[in-house]
């Protein structure tokens, strides 16, 4: 049969960034990707109708497609990276927010990530998949993913990092003061804090009453790092929130930190229930499961960008129903996908995304009325050294 318009469109416009080794693997790369967009899976047996123009049994495609994610050629350097310096080109000198943050696999492997956030979601930088039963894990495990990700981004950006308690480790501060970028990790009870007049007491001490807010700073935490607290006690949340910044804290603080929820939470449900279903893999080796995520990670990518550039050329309305998106750019992309592949229209060309940060999607008013609400506190107390 004719090869698929999909797959030689990817083909030609990836051959623009991605410099592999041997063409043959580029085109089993498009190949994939391709596949992925198609069937929104992350199993390998899903894969096989799209591949049907080579004139092979499902064996022999499993072959091909196994021999790709055991390929140690196919690498995030090599295929998914020049992809993602294209995607954020238009950031450089921009100030940008970036998550840290893991998810487990079958309570036998760990994920570990730093996303880019953008348009209420958030998309990989950098990823590996450790063989972990945990989703707590040390710096070492995961500072090179934080340099692979320094390394895509633009020049001259002003990076701030989220990332929730397990991470508050002073290597990772020490390495992000390093670096100058700043951070709001959210910190466990029992870390302790150390003032001015040295006097030490536990983030516990400086806990508020519900319904109250309290900011502190500076302080030293973890023997050398000046930083400032924010901790407040929310009517209904589970926890009290205590937020560590290398940064003047305000009640801004923890909308800022908000953000990690409607990023990087989101970005792990569409990997797994949402809409990829890798948990449908079958694989369990770590090696190919980070390759696994990579493509997954370049058939994401290519679908926001559609998404985005569907909503940019005024046709949104034409997928989604709602009066404002209510859609993700992520599932937006994947409908015009399947809308131009049903059709066989020519895929357009990709292009970057745009420094203006869109507002999150919301499927109804009611749920858009909730996320501007602002959380009232009675009384809000700063306690300077």
């Amino acid at each position: 049969m004719e090869t698929p318009l999909l797959y030689r469109q990817l083909q030609d416009q990836l051959s623009q960034w991605v410099q592999p080794k041997d063409q043959r693997h580029l085109q089993g790369f498009a190949e994939i990707v391709a596949a992925i967009l198609q069937s929104g899976e992350a199993c390998l047996g899903r894969w096989i109708p799209y591949l049907s123009h080579r004139d092979c049994q499902a064996r022999a495609h499993r072959g091909r497609l196994s021999y790709v994610l055991h390929n140690e050629q196919i690498t995030a350097a090599r295929y998914y990276e020049p992809m993602l310096r294209q995607a954020l080109s238009a950031f450089a000198g921009e100030a940008v927010l970036l998550t840290l943050d893991t998810s487990m696999l079958w309570d036998q492997f760990c994920l570990i990530e730093v996303c880019f956030v953008w348009g209420g979601r958030s998309f990989t930088l950098a990823q590996v998949v450790l063989e972990h039963g945990s989703a707590t894990v040390g710096f070492e495990q995961y500072k090179s993913v934080l340099e692979r990700a320094q390394a895509v981004l633009p020049p001259k950006v002003q990076v701030t990092l989220l990332a929730d308690r397990g991470f508050d480790h002073g290597d990772l501060m020490r390495w992000l003061n390093q670096q100058q970028w700043n951070w709001a990790i959210r910190v466990k009870s029992d870390l302790l804090l150390t003032t001015p007049n040295g006097r030490t007491q536990s983030v516990a001490s400086y806990f508020p009453p519900p319904g109250k807010a309290y900011l502190v700073g500076p302080v030293r935490v973890l023997g050398d790092i000046d930083a400032h607290l924010a901790t407040a006690n929310v009517p209904g949340a589970q926890d009290t929130w205590a937020v560590l910044s290398n940064q003047a804290v305000s009640l801004q603080t923890f909308a800022l930190y908000g953000q990690r929820f409607g990023g990087i939470e989101h970005h792990f449900k569409d990997y797994k229930s949402a809409a990829l279903n890798v948990l449908d893999s079958g694989l369990r080796d770590a090696a190919v499961l980070t390759r696994l995520f990579m493509l997954l990670d370049c058939a994401d990518l290519i679908a926001r960008l559609l998404g985005m550039m569907l909503v940019k050329a005024g046709q949104r309305t034409r997928l989604d129903w709602h009066g404002d998106r209510g859609l993700s750019f992520l599932q937006l992309g994947l409908r015009e996908l399947a809308r131009l592949c049903y059709e066989r229209l020519p895929l357009p060309i990709l292009q970057a995304l745009p420094k203006c940060n869109p507002p999150p999607a919301c499927a109804s008013q009611s749920k858009r009325d909730a996320l501007d609400c602002r959380i009232e506190f009675s009384r809000v107390v700063s306690f300077s050294f």
